[in-house]
């Protein structure tokens, strides 16, 4: 199973990036997205940038890989790394009728 990490562009080159991630820093490639900006947020697997994305999508990310830490060493109770656990489900706004 290959996992995506977000990643921080701290510096920037034409083809490889230096980034801070969770796991530290990383030189990113990035031939898929490009030349980015500092502090660009980008969606890493093995090392290759695939997608810029933003800080939230980033973070909610991050949050989400630190419950499957936390799941691979026991835990149960997950509501600290998903806010929006304990809010009704909400169907897509594509499935939804309008209400007259």
């Amino acid at each position: 199973m290959c996992l995506g990490i977000p990643v921080q562009v701290l510096e920037c080159g034409e083809h490889f990036a230096r980034c801070q991630g969770r796991n530290g820093e990383v030189r990113v490639g990035l031939s898929l997205v490009g030349r980015q900006a500092v502090g660009t947020w980008l969606l890493t697997f093995l090392d290759a940038a695939h997608e810029v994305i933003t800080a939230e999508r980033a973070a909610a990310i991050d949050a989400a890989l630190a419950a499957l830490d936390a799941a691979q060493n026991g835990a149960t109770d997950f509501t600290a790394f998903f806010a929006d656990l304990d809010r009704e489900p909400q169907l897509p706004e594509f499935l939804r009728t309008e209400q007259s």
